[in-house]
């Protein structure tokens, strides 16, 4: 006899009122997943955050490497969520039949995009996904008793704001039947609003939190990048739902160089910042995304 599989909570079920008083009421907190190993992913998936997010938008991935890193995460405890290279039907598919059910659209802009994202992850007569769950991860190859019934109710759909037209948009996005959530990206938002590399600019800042308050006010679940600690708080203050609040590679990258600092520190004068460098530095740190 087959076994029968009963499908992963979705993302969406942690922000349920059940869900946030049983975790006190702080905010749902996850990381990125960028270095495309799933080691990594099966080692930040035992530290107890939320939700990891398996970036396929900026990192290195193929669907065998999101499938691997699926499958590392797969009854931790921690949810994954993926973040699709673009608004691609074709993709999303793909993304779905490896066991997905957490997705994240970038680079999403109006309200004629998000829709475009609702139909991309349902099967007709309410979206285009291909059929396919019988040769795939997604409906444990037929062993997900009712899959092609209710898929849908078991995935999670969070699109991305992160343009100044997005911005202007952003109730009418969040407003969009079958858009879950909305991830808030200042690094893009900076860029096109001439402040790139500004994320922690009063500006943007202003932005983001505005963006927070018109996804409140339509019932819709909120989130933000934010690295630094002190971004994340304020962006929380102001009514996020959720903070991603780091990446694989950047804990990499800021451990390694507390350990060269500690035990190979370069020669005093390599210290000495010119002025432009300096003024670098202080908008963008390295804690930052």
């Amino acid at each position: 006899m087959p076994i029968r599989v009963t499908t992963e909570p979705s993302l969406k079920d942690l922000f349920t009122a059940e869900a946030v008083q049983a975790r006190g009421g702080r905010p749902v907190a996850g990381m990125f997943l960028s270095s495309g190993d799933a080691t990594a992913a099966e080692i930040c998936a035992g530290a107890g955050l939320d939700y990891l997010l398996i970036d396929a938008e900026h990192a290195p991935l193929s669907l065998e490497s999101i499938q691997a890193q699926l499958r590392v995460i797969a009854g931790t405890g921690t949810l994954a969520l993926v973040r699709v290279p673009a608004l691609d039907e074709v993709f999303i598919k793909q993304v779905l039949d490896l066991g997905a059910q957490n997705v994240l659209v970038p680079m999403v802009h109006t309200a004629q995009d998000a829709q475009a994202a609702v139909r991309a992850i349902h099967y007709p007569p309410r979206g285009v996904r291909g059929v396919g769950s019988a040769l795939a991860r997604s409906g444990r190859w037929n062993r997900t008793a009712g899959y092609l019934r209710d898929a849908g109710e078991h995935l999670t759909l969070f699109v991305q704001v992160e343009s100044a037209t997005a911005v202007e948009n952003a109730a009418e996005i969040a407003a969009v039947d079958g858009v879950d959530g909305i991830f808030i990206g200042p690094s893009d938002l900076s860029a096109t609003m001439g402040l790139i590399g500004q994320q922690a600019h009063p500006d943007v800042v202003a932005a983001v939190k505005d963006v927070i308050a018109q996804v409140k006010a339509a019932g819709k679940i909120v989130g933000v990048n934010a690295f630094v600690e002190a971004h994340a708080r304020d962006y929380v203050e102001a009514g996020a739902d959720y903070v991603n609040v780091g990446a694989d590679v950047a804990l990499l990258a800021r451990g390694s160089e507390a350990l060269a600092d500690t035990w190979c520190p370069a020669p005093a004068e390599e210290h000495v910042l010119d002025r432009e460098a300096a003024k670098d530095a202080a908008r963008a740190p390295r804690g930052s995304y």
